[in-house]
């Protein structure tokens, strides 16, 4: 059983409770640091490459020093998650759709910058500021709308579970790059002999009508966008629509 230290919930929110005034000289390292520093080598390297003897080896202190800043390594990557969704800034009002747009931008960039965060699950994220600053702008994104309080949530979650969904697999796109030097096209273009040996177009009539009518020549990355817009404009506008009568809230 995975254990759990109390000690994660005040690192996570540690910037919004008043600090402590040091006593004698300010220390050299501090959980900010080695956080950041943590984010560096994932950014350059790779999440892996972040362990805890590697940034301390960034920051020329002894490994078990650093457990004073963070309890463990998976601790050490909560604070990580979190300090870069919380980078985001999602704190601009405007209308229901400019809002999920300013959500989709951020969250998109927020990937490009830092892959390494495909390869953390978001089922048991971090309970810390920049998950909760999240919730809360889709929520009140959606509550524009004057949906009922019962469909808030749901209505937030769909958007925000497809939004990330397309932003996690561009991100895991540039990680299998980075790992095999391949780009999506090469990986299709090594294993087009599939097509021309085993597809069989009678028992895929429709991919095969499909394809003869050009809709597959675009790249992988330019079908992915199709998709992603196309899916995330039919969830908005079946949200939006379905505002009416009785389930419009006063």
């Amino acid at each position: 059983m995975e254990e759990f230290s109390p000690r994660i919930l005040p690192l996570l929110w540690r910037r919004h409770v008043p600090a402590r005034k040091p006593v004698g000289r300010p220390p050299r390292l501090t959980v900010d640091v080695v956080v950041a520093t943590a984010i560096r080598v994932a950014d350059a390297e790779g999440l892996e490459a972040a362990s805890m003897a590697r940034v301390a080896t960034e920051l020329s202190v002894a490994t078990m020093s650093l457990y004073t800043y963070a309890p463990s390594r998976p601790e050490l990557v909560d604070l990580m998650v979190d300090d870069v969704l919380w980078a985001r800034d999602l704190t601009t009002g405007g209308s229901f759709r400019e809002r999920v747009g300013y959500y989709a931008g951020r969250t998109f960039a927020m990937y490009r910058a830092h892959p390494w965060l495909a390869e953390v699950s978001r089922a048991r994220p971090p309970i810390g500021p920049g998950m909760l600053a999240e919730i809360e702008f889709m929520l009140a994104a959606v509550a524009t709308l004057g949906l009922p309080v019962r469909r808030l949530s749901p209505a937030a979650t769909a958007i925000t579970s497809w939004i990330t969904a397309a932003a996690r697999q561009e991100a895991e796109s540039v990680l299998l790059r980075r790992t095999t030097g391949l780009s999506t096209d090469e990986w299709w273009l090594q294993r087009g002999e599939m097509w021309e040996s085993w597809f069989d177009v009678e028992r895929h009539p429709t991919m095969t009508s499909i394809w003869n009518a050009g809709a597959f020549d675009r790249g992988g990355d330019e079908q992915a966008q199709d998709a992603y817009e196309f899916g995330l404009d039919l969830l908005l506008r079946g949200i939006e629509g379905s505002v009416e009568g009785d389930d419009r809230v006063s």
